[in-house]
C-alpha cells in the first residue's frame, strides 16, 4: 500500500486483539495482528512495490471473494457464540494514502457492510480503531471467522503473508 509521498507499503496481516466493546472478544491465542511495512526510495519504487504486492495477493483475494457468499450467509444466519466475523477492506485519507484493515462486521444489508475497524492504524490518520464505517461489498478483499479457541477460517491474505515470512 502506498502511504503519501513517503512511499510506505503497509498492510494488516491478521485480526487485531482490540475488538469493539459490543462484540465477543478474540481468543487469547488468536493470531496477532502483525503490520508489515516496506519503505522505498521514490515514487516509482513505491508504485512497483505496490504492484508486486497486489499481484502476489491476487490469488488469495480471488479465493476469498469466491468463498465470501458462503461466509456472508453464515454470518447472516448467526455464528455460534464466541465467533466473530471480519472482512478485510481498505480505507484511505483524502490525500490518497490507504491501509488494508480488518473490520468487525456489525451489519450486512444487500451490498452495504457496516462494522468497526479492528486494526491498529499506522498510515491512515482520518480514521480510528473501533470506528464504525460503512462500505460496499465490492470493497471486500478477504474475510475471517475467528473462533473462541483461537483458530480461524478464511484470512486467505493473512495466511499467504504468514507463509511468506516463515
Amino acid at each position: 500500500m502506498i502511504a503519501s509521498f513517503a512511499q510506505l507499503l503497509a498492510f494488516q496481516a491478521t485480526a487485531q486483539q482490540n475488538a469493539p466493546v459490543n462484540s465477543a472478544p478474540l481468543a487469547p491465542n488468536a493470531p496477532a495482528d502483525r503490520p508489515m511495512s516496506v519503505v522505498v526510495a521514490d515514487k516509482a519504487d513505491s508504485e512497483a512495490a505496490s504492484a508486486a504486492f497486489e499481484q502476489h495477493i491476487a490469488p488469495a483475494i480471488k479465493k476469498a471473494r469466491a468463498t465470501l457468499p458462503q461466509a456472508k450467509n453464515r454470518f447472516l444466519q448467526g455464528l455460534p457464540s464466541g465467533q466473530a466475523f471480519y472482512v478485510t477492506t481498505r480505507i484511505s485519507d483524502p490525500n490518497g494514502p490507504y491501509e488494508q484493515v480488518f473490520v468487525r462486521v456489525k451489519q450486512w444489508q444487500g451490498t452495504r457492510v457496516q462494522g468497526f475497524i479492528a486494526s491498529q492504524l499506522d498510515v491512515v490518520k482520518t480514521y480510528q480503531q473501533n470506528q464504525l464505517i460503512t462500505f460496499s461489498t465490492s470493497d471486500i478483499f478477504d474475510w475471517t471467522i475467528s473462533r473462541p479457541d483461537g483458530s480461524e477460517e478464511g484470512n486467505f491474505i493473512g495466511k499467504l503473508i504468514d507463509a511468506d515470512s516463515q
